[in-house]
């Protein structure tokens, strides 16, 4: 059952709890890198993991699986990152690979590939116009960025927006943190790459407990996947102040919630010991 956020009890007040929903079963770990890792900064480019966020998973993947399950572009978030031992779903999960030696690569909407980049060079074309508006490329998707454009000029982005997604009904756009992500209209989102990563690594079994932490909307989806494994299969923890206007109203799936990724950080290190 969905919760509002300020309703959501402190990770790091509830230490006790957590540690008995895990004693005797084995964590897995799974991570937003925006909003979750990183502050929100109103450039993609320039949300940089600090050395002490990067060595605490780091430590947290030598004793469990860690995987980061991002909007952003597999290969922008593996570099961002910079650690060889985790697991990246990139595009919303559209696009999973492994660390070196593992055997797991599975991608979702390739047919949609050049029918992406067509509509993406038009929009980036159009935005070129607006002040602020920021088009961010990815394998299976792309986001318009609106943080930086004016109030009086948003309504227009996103008319643009919907004008060329009128005709590609295959498509959708999702809300984001003043972001839209255009991408295509399939069963597939971040739960269901959470899901299938727990089932090909044979870590579906009850003597696993996966943990997902993330801020945005698009982190309900994995947030109401591990609620619907049933009581005490999954922990969600979202990342964010009550008093965030973003946050503000908003409801979520998620069990816990910790308000920075400082927080969060602590709560991994936690995890890690």
């Amino acid at each position: 059952m969905d919760k509002r956020i300020g309703d959501l009890p402190n990770a790091l007040g509830s230490l006790s709890a957590i540690a008995e929903r895990l004693s005797g079963r084995r964590p897995a770990v799974f991570l937003d890198y925006d909003g979750t890792l990183t502050p929100i900064v109103d450039r993609p480019e320039d949300a940089i993991l600090t050395d002490a966020m990067r060595a605490t998973v780091r430590d947290l993947a030598e004793r469990c699986l860690v995987a980061i399950v991002s909007g952003r572009d597999r290969p922008d978030v593996q570099a961002l990152v910079g650690l060889d031992n985790l697991f990246y779903a990139g595009s919303h999960g559209f696009d999973i690979a492994g660390p070196h030696g593992a055997e797991i690569q599975h991608e979702v909407g390739a047919e949609y590939y050049g029918l992406l980049q067509t509509l993406e060079d038009a929009l980036r074309a159009e935005m070129a116009g607006v002040e602020g508006a920021i088009v961010e490329h990815k394998k299976v998707s792309f986001a318009v960025h609106y943080r930086l454009v004016s109030e009086a000029q948003r309504a227009d982005v996103r008319a643009a927006v919907d004008r060329a997604l009128a005709d590609h009904p295959d498509l959708q756009v999702k809300p984001g943190k003043m972001v839209w992500e255009v991408q295509p209209r399939l069963d597939w989102h971040k739960g269901k790459a959470v899901l299938y990563l727990l089932d090909a690594l044979d870590l579906a079994g009850d003597d696993v407990l996966p943990l997902y932490f993330g801020d945005d909307h698009t982190d309900e989806d994995a947030f109401r996947a591990l609620a619907a494994r049933g009581p005490g299969r999954g922990l969600g923890i979202f990342v964010g102040r009550d008093d965030d206007p973003e946050v503000a109203g908003r409801v979520t799936a998620a069990d816990f919630k910790v308000p920075t990724p400082d927080d969060a950080g602590r709560l991994l290190d936690r995890l890690a010991r």
